[in-house]
Order: structure tokens, then sequence, then C-alpha cells
């Protein structure tokens, strides 16, 4: 290929993975701008009824992660899994389209769509797998290629469906196009994803459901679920940060933050292979410090940003450091588990959850103190102190998971 492209996304299983993760992120990117809007406005949940929703779905996706990486694993194939997760998504979906009332909405966030979220973690759990035997820099070089496909479907998707529904009465019809995007998933898993022989894989994967949860929970992963849940809880306290900074201390408006948005996302799909291209010289631990250190720079920066064009002279650090941040962490997350793919890409499910409950607590915290602005510098710290934490970890085992 070309010195562009890199030859391990000549793979077939990543190369169909990577096409499959798209759809999987188109599905989310419909949806997931215009959630509160459906869920509240327009089928009446209370705010706080949708806050609890919001966060139990979160729960039982971590459950369902774990759960479905660990049956997989004793499988020793991901394409049974993945084939199921995709037909929750089209349910879930479609059940919120087709019946619009605030008990379906519930039933759907609460079930299918946690469980569709599952297939997040498979997918790069069948990737990983097809892995096998590549030196440490292609399977990096291939985790990044998987993971920058979900943001090249946030470059593209939200902006797309806003202005096809931009004259319509109602937010619903994306969640019809969700549910044929988990569709078009579907195909991808079943024809284009190669098949692999499961047997000798699965001889050496006899977890139970129990013991797969305690060694999730255990304190070796949990020390280091947390530095990473630090570091990239830094992206869920942006997302919250940007739009009330943007239209209130930067004096912007709500346009402003799809701009933003879209041009922050373009960056991550470059700048994703470029730091890939990067660790292969340094490590990734090294790269992810110089990453957090850099997105640090900006959430700090934008503390003090007070007119528009502040906002938009960050995108460029933040596309750098967001890069960084939403791809080293799915190896090394993976690589606690090394033995067991499904189970240790379940861990990105398990830091998702932990990172938007260290954000939701930041957030908080610095809001009742401190303010918007105030919360974007205590959310670098955030960022600062995770990195300081997996490096304090990496020390003793740096030759196993540099």
């Amino acid at each position: 290929m070309s010195r562009l492209f890199p030859d391990v996304f000549r793979h077939p299983a990543i190369r169909a993975s990577m096409m499959a993760i798209f759809t999987f992120g188109m599905a989310g990117a419909m949806t997931a701008p215009y959630r509160s809007v459906v869920g509240i406005r327009e089928l009446g949940l209370s705010d706080s009824l949708y806050s609890v929703l919001t966060f139990a779905s979160a729960a039982v996706n971590v459950v369902v992660s774990v759960l479905l990486g660990n049956l997989a694993d004793r499988l020793g194939e991901y394409r049974s899994a993945m084939i199921g997760a995709c037909i929750f998504g089209i349910l879930g979906y479609g059940m919120v389209y087709a019946f619009p009332t605030a008990a379906v909405f519930v039933i759907s966030a609460l079930l299918p769509l946690p469980i569709y979220g599952a297939l997040n973690s498979l997918l790069f759990a069948n990737a990983r797998a097809a892995m096998q035997g590549m030196n440490r820099s292609a399977v990096v070089t291939a985790n990044s290629g998987v993971r920058a496909m979900i943001s090249l479907s946030w470059v593209l998707i939200p902006g797309v469906t806003g202005l096809v529904l931009s004259g319509a009465s109602s937010m619903l019809p994306a969640y019809l196009f969700a549910s044929i995007s988990c569709l078009l998933c579907q195909g991808l898993i079943v024809f284009a994803l190669p098949r692999h022989a499961a047997t000798e894989m699965a001889a050496t994967h006899h977890l139970t459901y129990l013991g797969a949860l305690r060694q999730v929970i255990s304190p070796r992963i949990s020390a280091h679920v947390c530095g990473v849940a630090l570091v990239t809880s830094t992206l869920h306290l942006n997302d919250a940060l940007l739009p009330l900074i943007a239209t209130g201390a930067a004096h912007g408006r709500l346009s402003d933050v799809g701009i933003l948005v879209g041009i922050v996302a373009l960056l991550e799909v470059v700048f994703i292979i470029v730091w890939s291209r990067i660790a292969r010289k340094t490590g990734q631990m090294t790269a992810l410090a110089a990453g957090t250190v850099v997105y640090a720079a900006f959430l700090g920066l934008l503390g003090f940003a007070s007119e528009p064009w502040h906002l938009y002279a960050l995108t460029l650090p933040a596309g750098i450091g967001a890069a960084a941040i939403i791809s080293f962490p799915i190896t090394y997350l993976q690589d606690l588990i090394a033995d067991r793919p499904g189970l240790g890409s379940a861990l990105i499910s398990v830091n998702i959850f932990a990172s938007a409950g260290i954000g939701a607590l930041v957030f908080a915290a610095g809001t009742a103190t401190t303010g918007y602005s105030g919360t974007a510098v205590l959310s670098a710290v955030t960022g600062l102190l995770g990195i300081a934490i997996l490096g304090l970890l990496q020390r003793p085992t740096a030759d196993r998971a540099g």
C-alpha cells in the first residue's frame, strides 16, 4: 500500500472491521445529538428520569460487554455475538421510530440498545484476534485505524442527518436511519467479515461469567482502568464544557459548536494515523502522555477563551490531543487481559462508563465552585493526574505493556 495507508489495513478481517465500525458509529452519530430532544421534548421524559436512564443504560452496557466478551472468548469466535448484537440494534432503534412513546423509549434504552452498544468492544476484539502474531506497531496502527472510522462517521453523519431533517417536525426519523445503519453493519459482519476457526482459541478460555466480572474489577485491572479513565474523562468534560463556554464566555453561537465539533473530528481522523506512526518510534505510552499534555493545554486555554476565534484557534491542539486519547487507550486496555481478546476489549466499555462518571463528578464539583471556565482548567489537571498514575503503574511492567 502507499505510505499513507499502512499494509496492516490490507488484512481482510481488519478492513472489514473498519467498515463495520463505521456503520456502528453511524447509528450513534445519527441519534446521539438528538437523543435528549426526542426523549425529553418529543416523548415527555423528565430531565431527572432522562439522567437516570442514561446512567442505567451505560451500566447495562458495561455488564453486557463483559458477559458477551467472555462468551465470545469461550466460543473462540466473535461473529455470532456480533450478529446477535446487531439484531438488538435493529430492533432497539426501530421500535422507538415505530412506537414513539416514553415507555418504548425507556425499554429501548435499558435493554436492546445497551446490548447493541457491546458491538463496539466485540468488533475491537475480533480485530485484535486477527492481529495474533503481529508486532506491536502493527497492532497499534490497526487499532488506531479501526477507531478512526468512528471519528470519521462523526465528521460526516451528524451534519447530514441534521440537514435531511431540518424541515421535519420530529427528529424520530433519525432512529429509522440508525436502524438501517445497524442493518448495513449486520450485512458487513455476515458477508464481509472472514470466518475464523474457533477450536484452538476456545480451548484456553474457561472463565465463568462471575469469574470474568471478578477479573475485570480486580485491583490490578482497576488501577490501570482508573488511570485511563481519568485521562479519557477529559473528552467527556470537553463535550459538556465546549457548548457552554462557546455560547457563554466566548460569545459564540450554537452553529459555532457544530462547526467546531466537525473540525475537531476531522483533525482526529488525520492525527490518529499520525500518532500511530509516532508511537512506532516512541512507544504508545510516551505518545499517549504527549497527547494528554497537548489536550490538557487545550482545556486550560479553553478556560480563558473570550472570543469565537479563540475556539477556532484551539481546534488544532484539540484534534491533536484527542486523537491520541481516543486511540492509544484501546490497545493499552486490551493488553491488560491480553490472552482473552473479548474480555480485554470489554474493558473499553468499562472505561467509557468510568470516565463518564469521573467526568460527571469533576463537572459537578467544578461548576459548583469555579464556573465553566474554571472547570475546564480542572479538567486539564484531571487528565494530567491520570497520565501520571499510568506512568507510575507502567514502570514495573514497561517491557510487557509498552
